[in-house]
């Protein structure tokens, strides 16, 4: 097929997978992924840089809005910091636990037996915030929109996520409100905001996660089929 385009395209022809072959692979990567789990006990060992490196670059594959890539994944190992993102954080999440008044959500937590204290920022040997740019300054000084930036990040940290466990790393989406403290702490400037802040690091050999159930597939999935 000929195609006229305005705009720079080049060939995509990857190598079509047996259909077999390809279900045996998506059957494998489901099963992987059943094993993943969000942990809260994180053991010190190291976990080499390049591991954070290759998780990124899994994450900075993910598709996103106009191709914008509207996202920026700052990590660190330094203790000063994961201390200061620790002090603030347990903060917010005193202010959450102990002073609002948000009976159904704190229910819905409750088996997952959380609290203010947050001790694994400081234990995992790296701590990864995703930050979102609603828009991206240009080299001119303007700045340009991004489009479906949340939705862009999400996916971006799903990839980051499933390559972690990939390597036998473990993580947890942590998400204390507000996180506006991140930005400063992590001296990043004014077009990004906070997404998700990830402690990385292998689980604890005494690790502990609460006994859940995921969603069934008939659940999870629709199928209307053509008559």
């Amino acid at each position: 097929m000929s195609r006229s385009h305005q705009h720079p395209f080049v060939p995509y022809v990857p190598r079509r997978v047996p259909v077999e072959e390809g279900l045996r692979r998506g059957a494998a990567f489901q099963q992987e992924l059943e094993a993943r789990r969000s942990v809260r006990w994180f053991s010190a060992d190291p976990v080499p840089l390049e591991a954070i490196e290759l998780a990124v670059g899994a994450a900075n594959t993910a598709p996103s809005g106009a191709h914008h890539q509207p996202w920026t994944f700052v990590a660190t190992d330094d203790p000063e910091i994961k201390r200061s993102v620790r002090l603030a954080a347990e903060e917010e999440e005193r202010k959450f636990y102990l002073d609002r008044e948000l009976p159904e959500w704190h229910s819905a937590l409750a088996r997952l037996e959380t609290d203010q204290h947050k001790e694994f920022l400081e234990v995992a040997p790296w701590l990864v915030v995703a930050f979102a740019q609603k828009h991206t300054p240009r080299p001119d000084g303007s700045s340009r929109k991004n489009y479906y930036v949340s939705e862009s990040v999400g996916i971006a940290c799903g990839f980051f996520i499933a390559a972690l466990h990939r390597m036998g790393l473990a993580t947890l989406t942590h998400t204390p409100n507000p996180m506006a403290f991140l930005t400063k702490v992590l001296d990043r400037p004014r077009h990004e905001r906070p997404y998700i802040l990830f402690p990385v690091g292998y689980p604890a050999a005494d690790c502990e996660v609460p006994e859940l159930t995921r969603k069934p597939l008939g659940e999870a999935l629709i199928v209307r089929r053509a008559r």
